[in-house]
């Protein structure tokens, strides 16, 4: 598995700001298993050496996976990667609306799935 600061390479000349491609990241490294929930993250000072950024970089990725409620952190024990996936239950609850959506104007799911289809091009 590895340190995070092994794996995350972040690209300066990228068009996603350094932050954003971090938080992307850490993201994916938890939906590959290769952070598992309950696993202590590097300080943000430990993680910016490693990766070659700024503090204020990797605080501002910590900031917002917290609030999206992927990481938590426990004071002055750091930062861990949360116990579920917020992820599954937003999706749920989106997919239910958009379910929803599509049965109230009569939308079959074939042609429902084709407007999710468009969505992501």
């Amino acid at each position: 598995m590895g340190e995070l600061g092994d794996w995350v390479l972040v690209d300066s000349s990228a068009d996603k700001p350094l932050f954003d491609q971090l938080r992307i990241q850490i993201i994916d490294g938890i939906r590959q298993g290769r952070l598992a929930p309950g696993t202590r993250l590097p300080t943000v000072r430990e993680l910016a050496g490693q990766v070659g950024l700024a503090v204020n970089t990797v605080a501002r990725a910590y900031r917002e996976l917290e609030s999206a409620g992927v990481l938590e952190t426990r004071g002055r024990y750091g930062t861990f990667v949360a116990r579920a996936d917020p992820a599954d239950a937003a999706m749920a609850a989106a997919a239910h609306s958009f379910a929803e959506a599509a049965r109230a104007l009569g939308i079959g799911k074939s042609d429902a799935l084709r407007y999710l289809d468009t969505a992501f091009d």
